[in-house]
């Protein structure tokens, strides 16, 4: 049951219900939510999770919502349908908020971005049966029918870019006025250039990687999606023997290990997993490269900006908006191209500080305070 406030009808404190399937520590997405709700409770705002996995968090209630199936269709369907009637169980929150696809929010946060674009941009690229299995995948056929609904009928629709709030009116006519773009916030005290001072020395000598070295990081979970190849592809073509690539996130390894092994480049790539320290891998890094083929937008390129290093990625990061060329870091037109990735990482290597203190002062215009007090007043909208 939910908990009543006792701030009476005058109160501007609210019971918010979230909605999220999984929340583990790795993840840009994860980390964003942990922050926004650390803000918002403790603005005295009651914070209710509905979530199949949940991490835990003091202060915050948690109600458990059972799926089958975890990583297939049913998994999406039986926790659209389930979280739906645990909410109607309880007494009606202020406002449901939605960081999954789901049917039952009165905002939806669309950090996943738009599947529609996702299947249109991997058609590019698949292979003919790749392709056609997109029309009947159980899959792909669920996500894009609970994106029909969720976007012809929730009330509020939270894009973290422009190109996402674009792709939504291009895939499924929505009007504008219904989308509102709220640019991803960064907590600036954690991820600050101050961090290379206090563990720049220390994780390198850990990972045996010399001070003289250029760290090249990775970060982002879905290694194809997020583009690692052409990162792999790139490293034989940088003439420096002192370039080392940092790999953070989830994802198939032993494919990667061997396309390095292929390329006689083992020694220069080091795979670590996730990592809840993740502000001491910016701090041992010189510069964040995210080739990657489709990200709403990517958390962990504003957290690198914020750290202090030039950012990497392409057209089709969300985040690349943030980065003017050559001036907070270098946006990719070419999804694969190795050979162009290299030469932006050749000219960043020839303007680290400068390209570093511009990426910190361009993160600073998105500290996660900003982001918070913008995402209430999207909630008190509602209220009107």
């Amino acid at each position: 049951m939910w908990i009543m406030n006792g701030g009476g009808e005058d109160s501007c404190e609210m019971r918010l219900a979230f909605i999220k399937k999984r929340f583990f520590f790795h993840g840009g997405a994860e980390r964003y939510l942990q922050t926004l709700l650390t803000y918002l409770k403790s603005a005295g705002h009651e914070i209710h999770i509905f979530a199949n996995q949940w991490s835990g968090q003091n202060g915050i209630f948690f109600h458990k919502v059972d799926t089958l199936s975890l990583g297939s269709f049913l998994s999406t369907i039986t926790f659209n349908e389930n979280v739906k009637r645990a909410i109607k169980k309880d007494s009606k929150p202020d406002c449901v908020i939605s960081f999954e696809r789901t049917t039952c929010q009165d905002i939806y946060r669309a950090g996943e971005g738009c599947h529609s674009e996702w299947l249109e941009i991997r058609s590019k690229f698949e292979p003919l049966y790749k392709r056609l299995s997109f029309k009947i995948n159980p899959l792909h056929i669920s996500l894009i029918n609970l994106e029909k609904r969720l976007f012809s009928n929730t009330r509020l629709i939270v894009a973290n870019s422009k190109m996402v709030k674009e792709q939504i009116i291009k895939h499924y006519a929505v009007p504008e006025e219904r989308i509102t773009v709220i640019y991803n916030g960064v907590d600036l005290i954690r991820f600050t250039p101050e961090n290379k001072d206090r563990w720049h020395r220390d994780v390198r000598k850990s990972l045996n990687i010399s001070n003289d070295s250029k760290v090249l990081l990775f970060v982002g979970s879905g290694f194809k999606r997020k583009g690692l190849k052409t990162l792999i592809n790139a490293i034989p073509i940088i003439k420096r023997e002192d370039i080392k690539a940092l790999i953070i996130g989830k994802g198939d390894v032993k494919e990667y290990k061997t396309l390095a092994e292929k390329y006689g480049i083992s020694d220069k790539i080091i795979f670590l997993g996730p990592r809840k320290d993740i502000e001491k891998l910016y701090a041992a890094a010189d510069i964040f490269v995210l080739p990657t083929l489709y990200d709403p937008f990517s958390n962990a390129s504003l957290e690198a900006m914020a750290s202090g290093l030039p950012v990497i990625t392409t057209k089709n990061n969300g985040a690349s908006e943030l980065i003017e060329k050559g001036h907070e870091g270098f946006v990719l037109d070419n999804l694969f191209d190795a050979q162009e990735l290299a030469d932006k990482i050749y000219l960043s290597l020839d303007n680290l500080k400068l390209i570093g203190e511009r990426a910190r002062k361009k993160a600073e215009q998105f500290p996660i305070e900003k982001a918070v007090p913008e995402f209430i007043t999207v909630i008190e909208q509602l209220k009107i």
